[in-house]
């Protein structure tokens, strides 16, 4: 499998897109001014209890208070607090948890009220971003991730992750952790960890625990709430998560992250380091790659998949639903049953790809084509375990239910991604009416005129949807090739998918849109 990752940077986000097979399976947005990213770890200020909800409101500087479940303190909460406390009043000489000596658990069915009250400064970590209405989602059970291991402080067990189905490797990933790690830490060794050497992981081991007790030596309350621990941005964490052995390229339109990616992927897999590739086409980076193109297709309600059949996506506030259809895809020489089944798994698969692409999470419910066939309903059941094994978001699938609808959770922790796939005509603005398109040459004539006499450009960048750039760009003696010549200036036509159809716009040398 071909794995590749494409990194478009503005100056307002960062998009990032995961091509497997040349095939859009991820898409993720990261806006320049982001907060409360997963991970990220706060020092905030209980604002009320709700006894009857058994959790509490946290300040943490969002502008609603964040929701902290008492389930969601941790076992090992009273330790936190009190090695908090102790590392601000000085009574602590190192911030080293070796000689800390932990308190008990807090009892599992205990209430809220018991273990925190209104006022008090806490530690807390981002389990859930900001959705819709809903302030953020913490824990007190904090965790730090790396790339082959997460720290969780307070805790002295060592586990490995269940998809690692060798017992020696993880027999000896747990001996090598436990001979390794400092007291008071527990660790869980990812995926990521399988083969890898000792001084491997004692290196990440060792930045990971200074990372939280170097965080600690500079603590000071007198601000409340404050951003304590950064998660890694979106991009690096990103790569924490999916870089493998299986992946080829990394493309990046912008040299500053080109530094940063590469620096991190030395860091973690110097072998891979030349993977790294600085883009600098003049062509936009999603248009040059495919990946614009396949999110017009991917988002919006209808999503057409293999010969006529397609899905149809509902969201409501609780749940989102999706509705299999066949289309006018019918095999000749087949019954009815045996094409339901053929639709139905290339609907699974690209059921599988869409609730990874759009980050969808709650709950989705998906109305199949009717069969009668139990083997073939379990058929179904199994491929769709199948095609969201690479899902790396935790999630439940339940069998067909006697009406034909398929149930699965999927963990949400961010917003879904949602974007607006119709657009509305920059011509006519909505009003159904536009000025005759005969006439659009034209006006793109005047405003090159315009710059190239008033403004005196003499190099100038037109960027307009493919077909109007195969017009102007059409023959030898083209409209770009002729009005350079009539306004003695360098004209350069560039297609975008991105562009409706009678859009286009102009961009100086260094790449600037040019605004009238």
């Amino acid at each position: 499998m071909s794995n590749e990752l494409i990194i478009n940077s503005t100056d307002t986000q960062i998009e990032i897109a995961l091509l497997e097979n040349n095939q859009l399976m991820e898409l993720n947005r990261e806006k320049s001014n982001i907060q409360f990213t997963v991970g990220d770890i706060y020092l905030g200020k209980v604002k009320k209890i709700m006894p009857g909800l058994n959790a509490a409101f946290v300040d943490v500087g969002y502008e609603k208070d964040a929701f902290l479940h008492y389930l969601d303190l941790g076992p090992q909460f009273k330790s936190l607090h009190k090695y908090l406390n102790a590392v601000e009043s000085k009574k602590l000489r190192s911030t080293s948890l070796s000689k800390f000596k932990n308190e008990p658990d807090i009892e599992k069915d205990g209430q809220i009220g018991d273990v925190l009250s209104p006022g008090q400064t806490i530690l807390v970590q981002i389990a859930k971003e900001p959705i819709s209405t809903k302030g953020p989602r913490l824990t007190s059970e904090i965790s730090i991730a790396g790339r082959h291991m997460v720290l969780l402080p307070f805790y002295n067990k060592v586990s490995v992750s269940q998809k690692l189905k060798s017992i020696e490797e993880r027999k000896r990933l747990k001996n090598l952790i436990s001979s390794i790690k400092p007291k008071n830490y527990g660790v869980i060794v990812r995926t990521a960890g399988e083969n890898k050497r000792v001084a491997v992981l004692d290196a990440e081991l060792r930045g990971l625990v200074n990372k939280w007790e170097s965080s600690f030596d500079k603590l000071k309350i007198n601000t409340v709430p404050k951003h304590f621990i950064s998660e890694l941005n979106r991009t690096s964490a990103i790569l924490r998560d999916i870089l493998n052995v299986s992946f080829n390229n990394i493309h990046v339109n912008d040299n500053t992250i080109y530094r940063e990616v590469k620096d991190y992927i030395s860091t973690i897999a110097p072998e891979k380091e030349k993977i790294v590739k600085l883009y600098t086409g003049e062509e936009a980076i999603f248009d040059h790659f495919g990946v614009e193109k396949q999110i017009k297709g991917a988002f919006g309600k209808t999503v057409s998949f293999k010969k006529g059949a397609y899905l149809i996506i509902e969201h409501t506030e609780a749940l989102h639903v999706i509705d299999v259809n066949s289309g006018n895809r019918a095999r000749a020489g087949k019954d009815q049953e045996t094409n339901a089944l053929e639709v139905n798994i290339s609907a699974a698969e690209e059921i599988a790809r869409q609730l990874r692409l759009r980050d969808m999470g709650g709950i989705i419910v998906v109305d199949f084509i009717d069969m009668q066939d139990n083997e073939h309903k379990q058929l179904l059941f199994e491929k769709m375990k199948e095609f969201m094994s690479n899902d790396r978001t935790k999630h439940n699938i339940l069998p067909l239910s006697k009406f034909g609808l398929m149930q699965i959770t999927r963990q949400r922790v961010r917003p879904e991604m949602h974007i607006e796939t119709t657009e509305k005509c920059p011509t006519c603005a909505g009003s159904g009416e536009i000025t005759p398109s005969i006439l659009i040459e034209d006006e793109i004539e005047n405003q090159v005129s315009f710059l190239a006499k008033e403004q005196s450009i003499k190099h100038l960048t037109i960027k307009a949807h493919p077909f109007m750039a195969a017009y102007l760009t059409k023959g030898i003696f083209s409209k770009q090739y002729r009005w350079g010549v009539r306004y003695k200036c360098k004209i350069k036509v560039l297609p975008s998918v991105s562009y409706s159809f009678l859009e286009f716009h102009f961009f100086d040398k260094k790449g600037e849109e040019m605004l009238f």
